[in-house]
């Protein structure tokens, strides 16, 4: 009799231990999942994101700082990944990521597959050559190949050049795969934003690169959502918040050296 009770006792407490257990692992993972926000980024893009490889594998840059400045406001951590331009959206669309941060600009092609937030930072194109390309205006692309990131913006602008001026169009996955594609001859040109560009200009002394006009609707970048996500409208106030009291524009002079 004895025994019969130990023995219904113990599994009792077993019982009681393992359901103590079980239901503290899924409180755990249950606060870990809310804790923690995936951004995707494609991280070769300075100063926005990218990686100093001489230092450490960590994904720094302006967008980097400016995700984890808001997250830490609405009481996230963030998991950076590192993945090509091209794969930002189908990432958010197939649940891997929570949010894009990459420099995006809200296209209206885009916008009918995720969602985005207000406006936080506004840049142009640069048409980047050698100097000594012979490349002065749009007009001295005719004929030329010309570089341009794959999913990227800048693709849609040079289809657009080439409606006016017949050119090559050429897209890589990366931007540094675009210096050396001109380095080596076989892109007469890219087509970079500007802020990106003139940091390979203090690099790479034979390049040069001049402004070509953009869509006014169509300019800026956003940060992207999956559709109907809660954390676009969280975002957006943040990021309102960050306009207003100076916050944003700090970011800007330390990553960019100068006034949005």
């Amino acid at each position: 009799m004895k025994k019969a009770i130990l023995l219904l006792l113990t599994v009792i407490i077993s019982a009681g231990i393992l359901a103590a257990c079980g239901s503290n692992e899924k409180a755990n993972k249950k606060s870990g999942d809310k804790k923690v926000l995936v951004m995707v980024t494609s991280a070769d893009y300075p100063p926005f994101e990218y990686v100093e490889t001489q230092k450490s594998d960590e994904i720094i840059g302006f967008d980097v700082d400016l995700a984890k400045a808001i997250a830490t406001k609405l009481g996230y951590e963030i998991q950076v990944k590192d993945m090509d331009f091209g794969g930002l959206v189908q990432a958010l669309k197939s649940g891997q990521a929570d949010f894009v941060l990459a420099g995006m600009t809200p296209t209206e092609k885009r916008k009918k597959n995720v969602d985005f937030s207000d406006i936080y930072y506004t840049a142009e194109h640069l048409i980047v050559s050698k100097k000594d390309s012979g490349i002065e205006t749009v007009e001295d692309l005719k004929g030329k190949t010309v570089g341009v990131q794959l999913g990227s913006i800048q693709e849609g602008k040079a289809q657009e050049i080439n409606k006016q001026v017949p050119i090559k169009i050429e897209n890589r996955n990366r931007i540094p795969d675009l210096i050396q594609e001109i380095k080596s001859g076989r892109f007469d040109a890219a087509i970079i934003e500007d802020t990106v560009a003139k940091g390979y200009f203090e690099k790479e002394k034979e390049f040069k690169g001049f402004t070509v006009s953009d869509d006014p609707d169509e300019a800026g970048s956003a940060i992207a959502f999956p559709k109907d996500s809660e954390l676009t409208e969280k975002f957006n106030k943040e990021l309102k918040e960050m306009k207003e009291n100076g916050e944003l524009q700090k970011l800007v002079v330390k990553w960019f050296g100068g006034e949005e």
